[in-house]
């Protein structure tokens, strides 16, 4: 690190859990976030300040009006450009030194089975159900941490899905791809504005945690968010002997 990192990076230095070992390991780390919305907004700019080295961002929308009342990344002069990249220019008024890739495009399975092994960790704040399933099905493949959120209207719930952890579960074991699955969407359900920073913040939170080697994670655990009345809930998950993605994927890399 130069002189303007250490400046720069002086909170986290202070720290004995991160100092200059862990600050270095985020600089030289690599996040994949899935969206640049409302949760991907504080993600994207949490994890560009605190210095985590390359950043890639995808996501196929462009900002609207609609998306003001909570997706910080973004202002009214970007309304039109692609949400991608309009968060990357956030990132770089703050912190021009990250190294940040706008995707525009969906996150489909083709795209992700290479964007996923190129990443350390990776973060869904996506808004639908078959982008959150890709995204797991490529971390399992792959052995990456996963770090989900997701928030609709006054409840949001986030967790950790790393599969490296002998026990832990993945998505579809909570979640299983074929189950059938009513989708809340913000344009039909409304969202708390605030809900989304708080649950992407704590995404980031355990995205720079496992990068730079902190604490312990929330894999096993989810929790979930009342924001009406502020009350989390906490269920302990275990990983599912039968679940149809990373039961098949370690029998598959199974050795014969």
């Amino acid at each position: 690190m130069d002189d303007t990192q250490l400046l720069r990076y002086s909170r986290h230095l202070l720290l004995d859990e991160i100092g200059i070992e862990g600050q270095q390991r985020l600089l030289q780390s690599h996040a994949l976030v899935i969206g640049a919305g409302g949760l991907g907004s504080p993600v994207a700019l949490y994890l560009g300040t605190a210095g985590v080295g390359r950043l890639t961002l995808v996501d196929h929308d462009t900002v609207d009006l609609t998306n003001l009342q909570r997706q910080i990344a973004h202002n009214s002069a970007r309304i039109g450009h692609p949400k991608a990249e309009s968060a990357r220019d956030s990132i770089a008024a703050i912190n021009p030194d990250v190294q940040v890739h706008a995707v525009i495009q969906r996150a489909d399975a083709a795209w992700l089975d290479a964007a996923v092994a190129a990443a350390d960790v990776v973060i869904d704040c996506s808004d639908n159900f078959k982008t959150r399933q890709a995204v797991n099905a490529a971390c399992v493949t792959h052995a990456k941490p996963l770090v989900s959120g997701a928030a609709v209207g006054f409840d949001g719930q986030v967790s950790v899905y790393d599969v490296r952890r002998a026990g832990a579960p993945c998505y579809a074991c909570l979640f299983p791809p074929d189950a059938t699955t009513e989708e809340a969407r913000c344009a039909t359900m409304g969202v708390f504005a605030p809900l989304v920073g708080i649950i992407g913040t704590i995404q980031a939170a355990e995205a720079l945690k496992l990068l730079a080697g902190v604490g312990s994670s929330l894999a096993g655990r989810l929790q979930m968010l009342d924001a009406r009345t502020m009350e989390w809930t906490e269920i302990k998950l275990a990983r599912q002997a039968d679940c149809p993605v990373c039961a098949a994927v370690r029998e598959a890399q199974a050795p014969s």
